[in-house]
């Protein structure tokens, strides 16, 4: 792979991240989802390394992302500064510093699942591609936590 072929794939990796904010900050759960591969997953970290909670498959991940949001729920996502390596022609993986707000309504209930009004977060984005019929999607999207802010 030359230098031009890695750029560009380095920058169509960029857009896929960047359409998964838009997609998580819109509730676009069904396009959030399609972003991934049949079989990908998505794992969130709390701050201590332990698992949240792993989503698998694009239904699972629409379904359980979108159960962090609904009427009244305002998304607020940001990639900052990324680290992407590509493997081959078909491969690659990468790191985004992340930060992100949700902002539930004030009469929103509160559950062990979800114990806050107002979350802010910051952390990484840790991610592996595969690229299939000429797209790239995320195979496996691990996300781990410097900071977690709650409010009730």
């Amino acid at each position: 792979m030359d230098t031009a072929e890695r750029l560009a794939t380095i920058e169509d990796l960029r857009r896929v991240m960047a359409r998964y904010v838009r997609y998580a900050d819109h509730q676009r759960w069904q396009d959030l989802a399609g972003l991934f591969t049949p079989g990908g997953s998505f794992t969130p970290h709390k701050p201590d390394g332990s698992v949240w909670m792993r989503m698998e498959g694009r239904d699972g991940i629409a379904a359980t992302v979108g159960a962090s949001g609904g009427p009244g729920v305002t998304l607020v996502h940001h990639l900052f500064s990324d680290e992407i390596d590509v493997d081959s022609a078909t491969t690659a993986h990468g790191v985004w510093a992340m930060e992100d707000i949700v902002t539930r309504p004030e009469d929103a209930e509160l559950s062990e699942a979800i114990p806050f009004r107002v979350m802010h977060g910051f952390g990484h984005y840790h991610a592996r591609f595969v690229k299939k019929d000429g797209t790239w999607y995320i195979d496996e999207l691990k996300q781990t936590r410097v900071r977690l802010d709650f409010s009730v």
